[in-house]
């Protein structure tokens, strides 16, 4: 019986939008999805749905997570997302938000994505001082030691987070990075708590960040929005002074892309 049911649904799935449905089912559940998951939610048979799988997997939309079992969004998928993220009119909206704060805290802005490897600038918004940090749109920082990477890993789940600091060592880029994965947990407790997290010189020795969750519909970090300055001129405790208008620009962001969502 169950059979004649997935049968039946497969034929109203036009075969054209079979893959297309599966990319949008693990993009929409936020973590990596198992092939039984996916055949409940879109009542496609095994080998049609393991075939699509196969082929999403060799071509780059798709690649197996750590368990070597479930699938979670790859490379293309990912650079996809990125470039439909900075698609112009969207785009110029964002850098309208990001210049705004910018303008008002006097430092650099940052809005970065979550990569497979480490935090991805998609977009910044540069300071006027003549002493500046250069990362550039496209740059990939680690997870462990900066602002928005510490904010991304606050959000995974207790086995996804284990995974992660499990896959390799906590490398050192300063003498201030945290380099034990039990005093990590626990700084990233402390983010989740308090819904912000912070770079006391762990990446770069003499910058000092923080950063706050870009949150989508479905109130899943997005992104992270992060500012990030010299010490000499900005410490970490002055940097958090800038909180609450990073936070007005981080539910903005939010907002934009909930209207692009709807508008769509």
């Amino acid at each position: 019986m169950h059979d004649q049911t997935n049968s039946a649904k497969e034929t109203q799935i036009p075969t054209n939008l079979r893959l297309l449905l599966i990319l949008e089912e693990v993009v929409r559940r936020g973590v990596a999805v198992k092939p039984a998951q996916l055949v409940e939610a879109l009542g496609l048979p095994k080998p049609t749905l393991h075939r699509l799988l196969q082929t999403a997997e060799e071509v780059g939309f798709l690649q197996r997570d750590l368990d070597g079992r479930s699938y979670g969004p790859g490379p293309r998928l990912r650079s996809l997302a990125v470039n439909t993220m900075s698609s112009e009119h969207l785009r110029t909206a964002r850098l309208t938000i990001l210049r705004s704060v910018a303008e008002e805290i006097g430092e650099t802005c940052n809005l970065a994505t979550p990569d497979r490897e480490g935090m991805t600038y998609l977009d910044r918004v540069e300071t006027k001082w003549p002493l500046r940090i250069q990362l550039p749109i496209g740059t990939q920082v680690p997870f462990h030691c900066t602002a928005s990477g510490k904010m991304y890993l606050s959000t995974l789940r207790p086995a996804t987070l284990n995974s992660v600091l499990s896959a390799r060592a906590l490398e050192p880029q300063t003498e201030q990075t945290i380099t034990s994965p039990e005093a990590l947990r626990a700084e990233l407790q402390k983010t989740r708590k308090r819904g912000f997290s912070t770079d006391d010189e762990e990446f770069m020795t003499g910058m000092a960040a923080i950063a706050v969750p870009v949150l989508d519909t479905q109130q899943r970090l997005m992104a992270t929005l992060s500012v990030h300055a010299p010490v000499q001129r900005s410490s970490l405790v002055q940097i958090l002074e800038f909180l609450e208008p990073l936070k007005r620009a981080a539910i903005s962001l939010s907002k934009l892309h909930e209207d692009q969502s709807a508008d769509s």
